[in-house]
């Protein structure tokens, strides 16, 4: 089977590696396809039949089920599982005069490929904070460029994803760095403007110089598939989370957690994880029930 994931480094990319560990112990050969376009891609070529499942951030699969852009038209998406919460968070070199988050106006920020989710993750942050690219001098390069161009001063801050991930990792043990917090008030606006964000922390300890824990904007990360998918195939993959839910999270601790993301089926069902109105696959429904977590 095709899993469509992300760019070199990414979230999507180092997941889909474990996951393809645990689903090959089934017998199922897996293919872990690259992205640069990451949610965007993996949803139009899902819908053209390239790809079998894909990794998608949970603020993008409404959008192409009802075909909005920058989808071109409605791609029949189905939610398999969730795969992590995970902060979306700014780092900048320590010592920077980068105050808050709004104080970005004006800042070489890197937000990750043009046509990435993250620098469309970039701009709904801005834009809950009244600025946009306009605001800002916007550098589209991938997590590993960017983080790059952070160490060398090419940039005044880069927007990153879920740790513990290779960048951050080498970047935190070259160079001292900062998460950039948000002044007080201004988180509430980024989540109260973006409903599909969640209150995620990064934790004391996360990165060398992280002293307390910061709240910031998290986002479901999603593992999806058309509605034509067999309902046999999905169910087999979703049983395969389940059920070696403990092995991913030793493969790769961003899956750390993830049993609380499917815990909400007991008490409100299917719905719980029909995120941005997304319906669970016939297949995930049946691997949920056979597990004893849905009704």
């Amino acid at each position: 089977m095709r899993i469509g994931t992300a760019e070199p480094n990414s979230t999507f990319l180092n997941q889909g590696l474990a996951l393809k560990a645990v689903i090959e112990k089934t017998g199922a050969p897996v293919d872990i396809l690259v992205s640069l376009s990451a949610s965007i891609e993996n949803a139009r070529r899902l819908g053209a039949g390239d790809l079998d499942f894909g990794f998608m951030a949970a603020n993008w699969i409404g959008r192409a089920l009802r075909g909005e852009k920058p989808f071109e038209a409605p791609i029949a998406l189905r939610m398999v599982a969730p795969m992590n919460l995970g902060p979306m968070y700014f780092v900048s070199r320590a010592g920077s005069n980068i105050s808050d988050v709004a104080g970005l106006r004006g800042k070489r920020v890197s937000v990750g490929p043009a046509a990435s989710g993250s620098a469309q993750h970039a701009l709904s942050i801005f834009d809950a904070l009244g600025f946009g690219f306009d605001d800002i001098e916007p550098v589209f390069l991938d997590f590993s460029a960017g983080g790059d161009a952070l160490g060398r001063g090419e940039v005044d801050a880069q927007l990153q994803c879920p740790i513990p991930n290779p960048v951050m990792t080498r970047l935190d043990a070259a160079y001292d760095l900062r998460v950039v917090p948000y002044a007080p008030g201004d988180l509430e606006k980024v989540m109260a403007k973006n409903p599909v964000y969640r209150r995620a922390t990064m934790r004391k300890g996360a990165l060398r110089a992280l002293g307390e824990d910061v709240a910031q904007p998290g986002v479901v990360n999603v593992l999806v598939a058309h509605e034509r998918r067999s309902a046999a195939s999905v169910e087999a993959v979703a049983r395969g989370i389940v059920d070696g839910a403990d092995e991913l999270a030793r493969l790769n601790p961003l899956f750390r957690g993830v049993a609380e993301l499917w815990a909400p089926l007991a008490s409100r069902g299917a719905s719980a994880l029909e995120f941005e109105g997304v319906p669970l696959h016939e297949g995930a429904r049946a691997a949920y029930r056979a597990a004893g977590l849905l009704a």
